[in-house]
């Protein structure tokens, strides 16, 4: 799926439209003190040895999330492009 570098969009704090580059977005570093790593390391210390997690759930398909910053203001904003989908989005040079 294809999608514009730019777009002309609503921008809520400048509440008009407003050109908007568009990127997407990326999963930031995991925690290593977030809460689910810490029962993690608890479960398996000692004579145990690993153990699994539950088991993930195949998605049809993930949201696309598009990170939108407006030009003016600079304020950035998500949209989730339609559903669920298995096309990946490409931003058009």
């Amino acid at each position: 799926m294809k999608f514009p570098n730019e777009i002309n969009t609503y921008c809520p704090k400048c509440r008009k439209k407003t050109k908007q580059k568009v990127r997407i977005a990326s999963k930031g570093r995991a925690r290593s003190m977030a809460w689910g790593n810490r029962q993690h390391e608890r479960k398996i210390r000692g004579y145990v040895g690993k153990v699994a997690g539950e088991k993930a759930v195949r998605k049809q398909g993930k949201k696309q999330k598009l990170i939108l910053e407006c030009v003016v203001c600079k304020k950035k904003q998500e949209r989730i492009v339609g559903k669920r989908t298995s096309k990946k989005i490409e931003i058009k040079s």
